[in-house]
C-alpha cells in the first residue's frame, strides 16, 4: 500500500513516455506488458500460497518471511519489499490491530491471531502485488466478519474499475460497503498504480466520491487494496517508522489484488485460487 500524498499534479503517459493530458504520471502498459505483469503476479500468487502453508499455532512471521523470500528467489524472482526505503522483510506482516507494514519477527502466531501477508514480486521488471488476511485457527466471529467483508469489499472495487470510470468509483464502492456493514476504512493509506516500479500512480483510495479522480482508461493496472477497521478508523504509526496499527488497538483486515484494464476490460492479474487449494474447507 501507499501513504496518501496531497499531491494534485498530474500527468498520463503511454509507457513510452507521450503525454496524455494534464493529469498523473500514470504509465499505461502495452498488451506485452499487461502479459509480462500477469507472469509476475502468477509467481506473487503462488508465493502466497507458500506461505498460507506455514500460517498456523506456533509458527513464528519471520519463519513465514523466509518461505517467501526463499521460494520468490527460487522461482527466478525478487523480493521487492526487501530493502525498499529500509524494510527489513520480503513480506509485510500485519498481525491482528496492524493495518500495514508490520515486519517479520520472532512473534510466533497464536490460536485467534489473523495475519494479513502482503507480498510484492518482481519477475523480469514488472511487479505483482497481493495481500490475504489468514485466520490462525479459530478465529472470533466478529472478526471473522470484518474479514469477509473486507474481501467483499476488494471484489466490489474491483467491479467498479471500468475503463471511462474514474478512480474515485472504485474508492466509493468499497468506501458504501463496508460502512453499511458498519465498519470504518482507513484513510491515510491507499492502492496504487504498479508496472515497472512497486508505486506507481495514481493513488487508488479506499473511500471516496463517485465521479472524481483521474479516468480508467485502457492500459491501466492498480493495486487495489481495502484496508478495514474493526473499530475507529483512526491509525498510529509507531517509532520504528513503519509498522501501522489501529489507535484502539481493534483487528484490522486486508486483502489486495493487482489488475489490469485492457481491451474494454478488466482482468484480476492475481489469484486466490492457490491459497484456497491449499486452505480447502478454512478458505474465507
Amino acid at each position: 500500500c501507499l501513504l496518501i500524498s496531497k499531491s494534485v499534479e498530474l500527468k498520463w503517459r503511454t509507457a513510452k513516455g507521450r503525454r496524455l493530458s494534464e493529469t498523473e504520471m500514470i504509465y499505461l502498459k502495452t498488451p506485452e506488458e499487461i502479459e509480462q505483469m500477469r507472469a509476475a503476479c502468477d509467481l506473487t500468487s503462488r508465493t502466497l500460497a507458500e506461505m498460507a502453508k506455514w500460517v498456523m499455532p506456533g509458527v513464528t512471521t519471520h519463519k513465514i518471511d523466509s518461505v517467501a523470500k526463499e521460494f520468490i528467489l527460487d522461482n527466478g524472482g525478487r523480493p521487492s519489499c526487501l530493502g525498499y526505503g529500509g524494510f527489513p522483510g520480503a513480506v509485510c506482516v500485519e498481525v491482528n490491530e496492524v493495518v500495514v507494514h508490520g515486519f517479520p519477527s520472532s512473534y510466533t502466531l497464536k490460536e485467534g491471531d489473523i495475519v494479513g501477508l502482503d507480498v510484492v514480486v518482481e519477475l523480469n521488471g514488472f511487479n505483482g502485488d497481493m495481500c490475504y488476511t489468514f485466520p490462525v485457527g479459530e478465529v472470533d466471529e466478529k472478526v471473522m466478519q470484518l474479514m469477509l467483508t473486507t474481501k467483499e469489499s476488494l471484489y466490489k472495487g474491483i467491479a467498479a474499475c471500468r475503463e471511462g470510470s474514474r478512480i474515485g468509483d472504485i474508492a466509493n464502492a468499497i468506501q458504501t460497503y463496508v460502512e453499511r456493514k458498519g465498519y470504518t476504512v482507513v484513510r491515510e493509506m491507499c492502492g496504487h498504480g504498479i508496472g515497472r516500479k512497486m508505486h506507481e500512480d495514481p493513488e487508488v483510495p479506499n473511500y471516496g466520491r463517485r465521479g472524481t479522480g483521474p479516468v480508467i482508461k485502457n492500459g491501466m493496472c492498480l493495486a487495489i487494496e481495502p484496508m478495514i477497521n474493526l473499530g475507529s478508523r483512526n491509525i498510529m504509526v509507531e517509532r520504528d517508522g513503519w509498522t501501522c496499527r489501529t489507535k484502539d488497538r481493534k483487528p484490522s483486515a486486508h486483502y489486495e489484488h493487482t489488475v489490469a484494464v485492457h481491451g474494454g476490460e478488466t482482468s484480476v492479474l492475481t489469484t486466490f485460487d492457490y491459497v484456497q487449494e491449499v486452505l480447502g474447507d478454512r478458505f474465507i
